[in-house]
C-alpha cells in the first residue's frame, strides 16, 4: 500500500514544474506592461512632436527664419531636459517658447538702440513665428484683464473664508494657482497682480 502511494508526491512536483512557466510568463508580461506604461508617462508633449514635424518641413522648404526658431526651441528643450525641470507638458513647452519670445523682444530693443534695422526685422520675424506656434498649441492663454477678475474672485472667497492680513495673499495665491492650472500665464506677473490687489 505504501509503495503504491509513493509516486504521488513526485507526480505533484512534476505538475508544479509544468505550471511554473505560464506563471513566469504572466510575470514577464506584467513587467513589460509596467515598462510600457512608464514609457507612455514619459512621452514627450504632443506640441513638441508637432514642432519636430515642422522642423523637417522647414528643412525641406529651406525656410531659414522658421528653421532658426525651431532649432532654438529644440535646443532650449534639450537644455531643460538636463535640469531638474524637464519639459513634460504642452503648457511647460509654451512657457519655454514665451521665454524665447521675451529674449527676442529684448534683442529688438537692443537692435533699435544700436540703429540695426536689419536685426530688428529679423527678430520681429522670429517673434511672429513664435506667436504662431503659441496660438496653435491648444493651450489656453489668459490675458491680464481675465486674471484680474479671477484674482478679485479669489480675494472675495478668501475673505469670506476668514483669511485676512498676511494670510490673505497666501490663500488668494493658492486659489488662483489652482484656477490657472494648465493655462498659459506668466506666473511672476500673476504673483505681482495678487500682491497689488490684496494690498488695496
Amino acid at each position: 500500500m505504501a509503495a503504491s502511494r509513493s509516486p504521488m508526491p513526485l507526480l505533484t512536483a512534476f505538475r508544479c514544474l509544468r505550471q511554473a512557466p505560464p506563471r513566469l510568463c504572466r510575470t514577464q508580461c506584467l513587467s513589460r506592461s509596467s515598462r510600457s506604461y512608464s514609457a507612455d508617462a514619459d512621452a514627450p508633449p504632443p506640441l513638441l512632436q508637432k514642432l519636430k514635424g515642422e522642423l523637417k518641413a522647414a528643412m525641406r522648404a529651406k525656410d531659414a527664419p522658421r528653421l532658426s526658431v525651431l532649432r532654438s526651441i529644440m535646443s532650449a528643450n534639450l537644455n531643460a531636459s538636463k535640469t531638474t525641470s524637464p519639459i513634460h507638458t504642452d503648457v511647460q513647452l509654451v512657457a519655454l517658447i514665451r521665454k524665447l519670445q521675451k529674449s527676442a523682444q529684448d534683442a529688438v530693443a537692443d537692435a533699435r538702440a544700436a540703429g540695426r534695422d536689419d536685426l530688428v526685422q529679423k527678430e520681429n520675424q522670429q517673434i511672429s513665428i513664435l506667436d504662431e506656434y503659441i496660438a496653435a498649441s491648444g493651450v489656453q492663454t489668459m490675458g491680464e484683464a481675465e486674471i484680474r477678475v479671477l484674482i478679485n474672485e479669489a480675494i472675495e472667497a478668501a475673505k469670506g473664508a476668514g483669511a485676512a492680513g498676511k494670510s490673505l495673499m497666501g490663500d488668494v495665491m493658492k486659489r488662483v494657482n489652482g484656477a490657472l492650472e494648465g493655462k498659459d500665464v506668466d506666473r511672476k506677473s500673476v504673483a505681482a497682480l495678487v500682491k497689488e490687489l490684496t494690498s488695496q
